[in-house]
């Protein structure tokens, strides 16, 4: 037993750090005066006869009846039986008054549970997520969902998770439900994962069909929490992994509605597993190795299209279809109806507007494989390409491509594309005007910090009695569901630094696209922040004339969490938020920013209608945003979307 070990027992036992040292020292050098003990210890005498005094009193050290005295530890062995009995008789008087303490806690405790207050937790660190893991397992009663990639499930059973699912008292009455990705490549790995789990378990998993990148990766516990991961299991940062868990009911039955989906557009991990094992295709099935003959025979298949093409493809593969748009004009001339799905970027934003003169055009997240049916009974599915530098998702590749023409299984992944479609967003409900373009330059600058584009009489103001702040930002426009009848939003997350909070401060501002005297646009309708009182009064009085300035909402630190890993920004919130005018309200929601692309700076400044001048300096990133709520749902193209680090200037000029 190493010297720590036994210090930290001590200290178990009631001993100080001093006492302690104090106690090791005299077992390592026998009996000891007073002022030998300071004098090799280097502690002021008086504290080394205080510490002895105490030692005494507790019955580690003994001391002789000569003058000066002498002191001698008690042995080890003595010192842990008379602890051991101490803690024993505790117990024991405890139990004993068990009855009557109760009967006072009654008397003096409120009547009735309050609720648990509905909370995000940020969790950084392997072992620590996988430590939360293992406890949501082992305490899990009714059902655990879990979206989870392979390589996850063998680090959840090296960190024990694996052991805590057995080791549930609960076990065999808990429904355990697991989505993955299978391959030929990892399906070894998941077959000893399955001998490892015992016999008589609930346990059923299933593989996304339509080869989802699994993200969010999730677990799911009793319908009563949930645990996420903040990076999409593609990323390449795997070097501190990050985490939110929450309790709020209110996402908790969002992220269910999410994993209803996929479950739903899922295959069975025995039948996948017994078509890679035999590599059984159908007569109709077939992979093409050769990118060349795949393309050619996808090509021929388009042009001989003669009522219905399904499409979806990546951001890249939305430009190559807006240089063919002349295939496009032809089938429509020959009224065959083409609905197309990608992720709609500032890049290729012309080329999608190109192709909706023809076909149907809506964007979806960036986790799909490339898949595209014709008529109803050809079906190809491409995968994306990937690099030296790991994954690309502007590109899917050829080679190795899936052809099938199994008019079962086309018709099956036709539904879920249906599926697919019916939520995917169509931005020509807005405006095809991308976020950014308010904040673009015309030319890129130099340097990270060019405060010259805003105006001086701004920053001279700021100085003296303005604000200066700077943090990470994300903002976003959605265009909510119909029948929420509820105007276009933007919502902008902020976490700014500063000295009151380490974690720095978190606030949003939602806007509603109104008619206003000068025509429509995006007006403050809500603040919502955890920042102290005296920011919250500047907040009031900077948005005054605006309905944001009398909806200025304070919440607690855990309620609101605005927090980014790497590019990938998170804005959460656990309270309903009420909107003016007050017949408009936000559910407790949650958006994932993911930023990509290139680099983008800017400068932009404008007038509040309370006088007060605002100048933001911005240097980040088109983002492609997940919005996730209990009522609606809603994954946002690049061109709604940016998110990274700010500057911002806020001051009355006429006060300077």
């Amino acid at each position: 037993m190493s010297e720590e070990t036994i210090k930290k027992v001590l200290n178990e036992f009631g001993l100080t750090e001093r006492e302690a040292e104090v106690y090791i020292f005299l077992a390592k050098h026998g009996v000891q005066k007073g002022g030998a003990i300071s004098k090799q210890t280097r502690m002021p005498k008086a504290l080394v006869y205080r510490i002895l005094k105490s030692l005494e009193k507790k019955g580690v050290v003994e001391s002789t009846l000569e003058f000066p005295a002498r002191f001698t530890a008690a042995p080890f062995e003595a010192v842990l039986e008379l602890n051991i009995k101490t803690k024993r008789e505790e117990a024991a008087l405890i139990e004993k008054r068990k009855s009557s303490l109760l009967e006072d806690w009654k008397n003096i405790s409120k009547t009735g549970l309050e609720p648990e207050l509905a909370k995000f937790v940020v969790i950084e660190g392997t072992r620590k997520i996988y430590r939360k893991i293992a406890e949501m397992v082992e305490n899990t009663q009714n059902r655990l969902s879990a979206v989870s990639t392979v390589a996850d499930l063998m680090r959840a059973e090296q960190f024990g998770v694996i052991d805590a699912i057995n080791a549930n008292p609960m076990k065999s009455k808990v429904k355990f439900r697991f989505l993955t990705e299978l391959s030929k490549q990892n399906l070894k790995a998941v077959k000893l994962l399955r001998a490892e789990l015992n016999a008589g378990l609930d346990i059923k998993a299933r593989n996304p069909d339509l080869g989802l990148v699994l993200f969010p990766r999730m677990m799911i516990r009793d319908g009563e929490d949930i645990l996420f991961f903040i990076l999409p299991s593609k990323s390449s940062t795997r070097k501190r992994e990050a985490c939110i868990f929450t309790n709020c009911g209110s996402l908790v039955q969002a992220f269910s509605g999410v994993f209803e989906d996929l479950w739903r557009n899922s295959t069975g991990i025995e039948e996948k597993i017994f078509e890679i094992e035999t590599g059984k295709p159908t007569p109709k099935t077939l992979v093409i190795a050769d990118a060349e003959k795949a393309k050619e025979k996808y090509d021929q298949t388009l042009r001989a299209a003669e009522s219905e093409i399904m499409l979806m493809t990546s951001e890249k593969g939305l430009v190559q279809l807006g240089e063919r748009a002349l295939l496009f004009k032809d089938l429509a001339k020959r009224n065959v109806s083409f609905k197309i799905m990608a992720p709609m970027t500032i890049e290729n934003m012309e080329h999608a507007k190109l192709l909706s003169e023809y076909c149907e055009v809506r964007h979806v997240a960036t986790s799909y494989l490339g898949t595209t049916i014709v008529d109803g009974k050809h079906l190809f599915q491409l995968k994306a390409a990937v690099s030296n530098q790991g994954w690309s998702d502007n590109a899917f590749s050829f080679a190795n491509a899936f052809y099938t023409a199994d008019l079962a299984y086309v018709e099956k992944m036709k539904n879920m594309l249906e599926d697919v479609w019916k939520r995917a967003y169509n931005p020509s409900k807005v405006t095809m005007r991308p976020i950014m373009e308010p904040y673009v330059s015309s030319k890129k600058l130099d340097t990270k910090r060019d405060l010259r584009k805003l105006p001086k009489r701004l920053l001279s103001a700021a100085q003296v009695h303005g604000q200066m702040a700077s943090g990470i930002s994300g903002e976003i426009i959605i265009e909510p569901p119909s029948y929420l009848n509820m105007p276009t939003l933007r919502i902008a997350s902020n976490r700014f630094e500063h000295a009151y909070s380490k974690r720095g401060i978190s606030l949003l501002r939602i806007d509603l696209w109104l008619k206003t005297p000068e025509g429509e646009e995006f007006v403050p309708v809500a603040i919502v922040t955890d920042a102290p009182p005296d920011l919250i009064t500047r907040n009031k009085v900077q948005f005054a004339g605006t309905p944001a300035g009398e909806n200025v909402i304070k919440v607690k630190p855990e309620e609101l969490q605005v927090w980014n890993k790497g590019k990938t920004l998170f804005a959460g919130w656990t309270i309903p938020i009420p909107l003016l005018p007050p017949k408009y309200k936000l559910d407790p929601a949650c958006i994932i920013f993911d930023a990509f692309g290139d680099e983008i700076h800017s400068t932009i400044s404008y007038n509040l209608p309370s006088g007060y001048l605002m100048g933001i300096e911005f240097d980040g990133f088109q983002a492609f945003t997940t919005y996730i709520g209990p009522s609606w749902r809603y994954s946002g193209p690049g061109i709604y979307g940016c998110a990274g680090n700010f500057l911002l200037v806020v001051a009355k000029p006429e006060s300077h």
